[in-house]
């Protein structure tokens, strides 16, 4: 069975507070409230995809879905 779908507005704010603020995964985790291995995965996947923050401005919340799942 898949995992729960983390929503695109919290992948955004980790990408935002992870590159853009320099936050650790712990800090991230307290303010996003989801787990370090989550957003472990998730940073790993936005490297893989090249992302970086800001993120383009055509990039919508469907294909920032598409991109992760």
């Amino acid at each position: 069975m898949p995992g729960k779908r983390t929503a695109m507005r919290k992948i955004r704010d980790i990408l935002r507070l992870r590159l853009s603020a320099g936050l650790s995964i712990r800090e991230i985790s307290r303010s996003t409230k989801l787990s370090v291995g989550d957003i472990q995965k998730l940073l790993a996947k936005a490297t893989s995809l090249d992302l970086g923050w800001p993120l383009p401005n055509n990039l919508d919340d469907n294909q920032l879905a598409n991109l992760f799942y």
